[in-house]
């Protein structure tokens, strides 16, 4: 194995310090680009969408709020008939532990799942994977194209003032990619995420992109 030397641990400690005045600084790099991210231009959302709930009711745009202000919606890629569970989306949603949910509640904000899929489809896969976040369903109507989703998946923040509902923010690719903590902790290891994307001491274990990511009840 080709590894980084092996040092005393005053030079271990050291090499650390000297790591760490690099992370302060891209942590205030990302407080600088939270800051801009909070002072978007938002575009107000008019169109009566319709959606499943988990229990089967229908509801509008706004019920999704459940009350709150905020809105994370993950658009989950979960197709009308599909015959799959999409890799990266099922560890995704391993990600979002429903204890979560609290605290966000406390900030004002609800996390939710939205798939085209209708909801028994939805259900049929909620259970099998043990998923507790509220998964609703858009079938029927115009809301995954008009998110810009494009077949894919993404991130949305909506914002609601009384009745109006605001788009604020969207992500998709590695934007989302950094929000899962699986990804964070292994950006920790000194292996990685093991894909041959990274920058990695030479020799090291590396696979293509992704290839090693299982649905949970599959390893």
């Amino acid at each position: 194995m080709n590894r980084p030397p092996v040092v005393s641990p005053e030079e271990w400690q050291a090499a650390r310090d000297e790591l760490l005045t690099q992370e302060k600084e891209l942590t205030h790099a990302l407080d600088a680009l939270a800051a801009r991210r909070r002072r978007l231009p938002m575009v107000q959302v008019t169109k009566d969408y319709r959606f499943t709930a988990p229990d089967g009711a229908g509801v509008g745009l706004a019920d999704l709020f459940d009350g709150h202000r905020q809105l994370v919606i993950y658009h989950h890629m979960l197709e009308p008939g599909q015959n799959h569970i999409c890799v990266g989306c099922s560890t995704f949603t391993d990600n979002l532990a429903d204890q979560s949910q609290p605290h966000l509640n406390a900030r004002d904000t609800r996390l939710i799942l939205v798939s085209r899929a209708p909801q028994p489809e939805i259900e049929a896969v909620r259970r099998r994977m043990g998923w507790t976040v509220p998964w609703y369903s858009s079938f029927g109507s115009d809301f995954n194209d008009d998110m810009g989703l494009g077949g894919g998946f993404g991130l949305s923040i909506l914002l609601r003032d009384g009745a109006d509902v605001f788009r604020t923010y969207f992500a998709s690719g590695r934007g989302v990619d950094r929000l899962r903590l699986d990804f964070n902790l292994l950006d920790l290891t000194p292996y990685g995420r093991q894909e041959r994307w990274e920058d990695s001491p030479a020799g090291w274990p590396q696979d293509p992109t992704m290839s090693w990511l299982r649905h949970h009840d599959e390893y």
